[in-house]
């Protein structure tokens, strides 16, 4: 059995980033980018997949960890028998190529620390050549090479296809492990100093996290879930990745696995909102010049996602020789869902621009152009179906939410050329359009006899995404129809969860819709309550006047954080487990839209 998956910690380097186990393991590593093969793919199939454990060789050692402050940089206090020692693991900040830095610190007597060094290339299925030289082991196999530095009072040795180094550690000594990874054709780089790198890294995160402009409740939430956004970006591009894993499962032995570590459109506008609201405004305007390559070109060739560097094409193909996580296969890489059609990306890349110019970042002169396009393709393709907002892979439909968000598109262009008639447009005929959908929206998909919109035209299925509704601006907080679809989706798509311990009543965590019987996405199995689903509940209840609601719930979703802060993807509430892939950023997105939001309506009253 592996680890839960709220068990793992992460570290970075803005490039591509890892998951430490509890236990002193990294499971997960991918070198030298978010999307590039996994050298540790223990996470997805075993230990022969790849790891690198440092631990004490106690048995009866026991771990408590945090990060240091306001940083990416972990703390782990391991107590044995004999002693306590201080393992800190981190990423620096790369010049060149990227490092894992783990140090070994003293606390009190003494601790033998043993290192298991288990290289696999290519996710985990190659072994390569590992030799010693030049004071360090070097494994090379293709195109990749790994350099590992140990301390030189250990002693290090191979065993069962693995780099094993064993070292005692006393009270107020400290000593070092630092892998690195080059391209194989290439020399290899000039050593770091760990030391060096852990003080001018913390130096770098404390810093960021410093500039953070929110001032309410929660303050320490909010920054991690930044901190966690920061994290997931791609630095050389500004993008910004879902999450930095693939093929975590929506449920547990199911076939729902997927591969996030890509840049999502949809995420644009909300991750924007987020930073802007911070005063992160070079990481916003980073994100949004990213979002400005990634969608240009002709409007009808737009993608709901893109590589790092904003490439299209992300082929998806499965890895037979890994396990999966707890058995849930298949393990994926490259996400199919590339090529489907979704109109609501329309919608939220125009928002997320009228995000961008509302907040009074520089204009760009080619973006507006971009925008008419846009808009002007959206105005012939709107009343088409889609596959939605949560990417199904059954019949297309016309899905409420993609309608919506095509309302959004012309609404924030319309608005623009208000503000800015200098823009140039048609205002008359987007207008016309956000009329048109507008009507059509609460005509077919508001179901009048049970007071909800619906996921669809037609159907009786309810959707999460349909309480993004008054957010975005389609209706107010306070309309009976967005109150009723409030009520209904608490009464059909929350499942309850009962705080561990607390006395206190359950609260309905939120499905995106409902698995059961036919279902809408055409895939076998279920998953588990979607996390940003329920900070969107919360939002809506705000927004609605159910303020004190959105405050207790928001309240209790923050118990769902793992001991460090992160969330996944999903949480499943009978088994009191994260599900899906981790950190998600959309997760984390709405943990700091709805802290904003909630501070908002404070300062309001």
């Amino acid at each position: 059995m592996h680890p839960h998956i709220e068990d793992y910690a992460l570290i970075g380097d803005l490039q591509t980033a890892a998951l430490v186990g509890r236990d002193g393991s990294v499971d997960w590593l991918c070198l030298p980018r978010f999307d590039s093969g996994a050298c540790f793919a223990a996470l997805l199939g075993g230990k022969d997949n790849g790891h690198w454990t440092l631990s004490p060789h106690s048995p009866e050692a026991r771990a408590r960890r945090s990060y240091r402050g306001d940083s990416l940089v972990l703390d782990t206090v391991w107590e044995t028998p004999s002693g306590r020692v201080r393992v800190t693991d981190f990423m620096p900040q790369r010049d060149r190529q990227p490092d894992v830095v783990r140090i070994v610190e003293g606390l009190d007597g003494s601790v033998e620390m043993r290192s298991v060094l288990r290289l696999r290339f290519d996710y985990g299925r190659v072994v390569p050549w590992v030799r010693a030289t030049e004071g360090c082991r070097a494994a090379i196999a293709g195109p990749d090479s790994v350099w590992l530095r140990t301390p030189s009072q250990g002693t290090t040795y191979g065993k069962d296809f693995s780099t094993r180094t064993d070292v005692t550690v006393a009270e107020g000594e400290r000593t070092a492990f630092v892998l690195t990874w080059h391209p194989s054709h290439e020399p290899r780089p000039d050593p770091i100093d760990p030391f060096e790198a852990l003080a001018s890294t913390l130096e770098d995160w404390h810093a960021w996290s410093a500039r953070c402009t929110y001032d309410g409740p929660h303050r320490a939430a909010v920054v991690r879930s930044l901190i966690t956004l920061k994290a997931l970006t791609y630095a050389p591009t500004g993008g910004i990745v879902a999450a930095p894993t693939t093929s975590l499962p929506e449920e547990l032995g199911g076939f729902r696995n997927w591969d996030y570590r890509y840049c999502w459109l949809r995420d644009a506008s909300l991750t924007l909102n987020s930073l802007l609201s911070a005063g992160y405004l070079e990481e916003a305007g980073a994100w949004r010049e990213w979002l400005l390559r990634a969608v240009a070109g002709a409007p009808d060739d737009l993608q709901i996602m893109y590589g790092l560097g904003g490439e299209r094409r992300l082929p998806e193909f499965e890895l037979p020789w890994l396990a999966g996580y707890d058995g849930s296969v298949p393990v994926r890489i490259g996400n199919a869902a590339v090529e489907q059609r979704q109109l609501d990306v329309y919608g939220e890349v125009i928002d997320s621009f009228h995000v961008a110019r509302t907040a009074g970042l520089p204009a760009e002169p080619h973006a507006w152009s971009i925008q008419r396009a846009l808009v002007d393709y959206l105005e012939s393709t709107w009343r088409d179906p889609d596959e939605g907002l949560w990417e199904i892979r059954g019949p297309r439909r016309h899905f409420v939410h993609s309608k919506v968000m095509a309302w959004v598109a012309a609404d924030r262009a319309v608005r623009a050329l208000e503000t800015d008639p200098t823009l140039g447009g048609d205002i008359d005929r987007w207008r016309a359009m956000r009329d048109a959908v507008h009507q059509e929206v609460c005509e077919h998909g508001y179901d009048a006899d049970r007071g909800t919109f619906t996921q669809s035209y037609g159907s009786t299925e309810l959707d999460a995404a349909t309480l993004l509704i008054p957010r975005v601006g389609f209706l107010p907080g306070d309309d009976p129809r967005v109150v009723g679809t409030i009520d209904a989706v608490r009464r059909e798509l929350t499942l309850p969860h009962h705080p561990h311990g607390t006395g206190r009543a359950p609260i309905g965590l939120v499905r995106r819709y409902s698995t059961e019987g036919g279902s809408v996405d055409g895939l076998p199995g279920g998953e588990g309550t979607f996390l940003v689903c329920s900070f969107w509940l919360a939002d809506a209840l705000r927004l609605s006047g159910r303020r004190r609601e959105a405050a207790e719930l928001f309240e209790q979703l923050l118990e769902l954080r793992n001991d460090l802060g992160l969330l996944s993807e999903e949480y499943d509430p009978v088994a009191h487990r994260q599900l899906g892939n981790f950190p998600q950023a959309f997760s984390h997105i709405g943990l700091v839209g709805t802290a904003f939001g909630l501070l908002e309506g404070a300062r309001a009253d």
